[in-house]
């Protein structure tokens, strides 16, 4: 089963699960399964059963708390080579998702069953350590989150957002809204500005940076 290709790449953008035991190994991915599914897929939802753990081989996954009103607050992205540790957390705690997880692009992915998941992280140092530095690493990410939430003016993130995504950004004002937890009439009201002060060009699906430094500036940076 790892001589074929999607199994290749997933030991090379997984050198803790590659450095398995070949024993161990085998067995782990005896009953893997090789997923690919369409942008805008449901990945996993509040409330379901976490019942397996993925690795992304391709795409990426946008992982958010949705509110009862269905406006989104985006936690984290995982990336090929990376994991969730909302599924992590939920597979060692036997608890149901309390997040949402979809697919931004067309993704590929292995999936790795919760018993054979929970034998690495038993018996096999090198992935345990991994998973395990996934959350330091996460709970960072969303210190920073809840201190740009708690104590950062809308315009600020907005600001700090967009010069994180390049000179142009072909995205829609409901997708930074969605990123910044916030609703588009505002974020679009906050983009009209940036544009009348000569920050950035507004188009169809897309935003041109025209004034980095000013940006910089709102942001705080400078």
């Amino acid at each position: 089963m790892t001589s074929t290709a999607p199994f290749q790449r997933l030991l090379a953008l997984y050198p803790s699960l590659a450095s398995a035991p070949p024993d161990l190994l085998d067995r782990a991915l005896a009953d893997a399964v090789v997923h690919r599914v369409p942008a805008g897929a449901v990945m996993f939802d509040e409330h379901r059963p976490c019942e397996a753990f993925p690795m992304l081989l391709e795409g990426s996954i946008r992982v958010s708390k949705v509110s009862a009103t269905g406006r989104e607050l985006q936690l984290y992205r995982v990336l090929p080579g990376e994991s969730c540790v909302i599924t992590s957390s939920c597979l060692l705690g036997h608890q149901p998702y309390n997040a949402r997880g979809v697919a931004e692009t067309d993704a590929t992915l292995v999936v790795l069953p919760a018993p054979a998941f929970a034998r690495l992280v038993a018996t096999h140092e090198p992935f345990r350590a991994y998973v395990f530095a996934l959350f330091a690493e996460r709970l960072a990410d969303l210190m920073q989150l809840v201190e740009a939430v708690a104590f950062q003016r809308l315009d600020q993130r907005l600001a700090a957002l967009l010069l994180g995504k390049g000179r142009v950004l072909a995205t829609t004002h409901q997708a930074l809204a969605d990123e910044l937890g916030s609703v588009r009439e505002i974020v679009s009201r906050l983009l009209k500005s940036f544009a009348e002060q000569g920050l950035v060009a507004l188009g169809r699906e897309r935003i041109e940076i025209l004034d980095p430094a000013g940006l910089r500036r709102v942001a705080g940076w400078a």
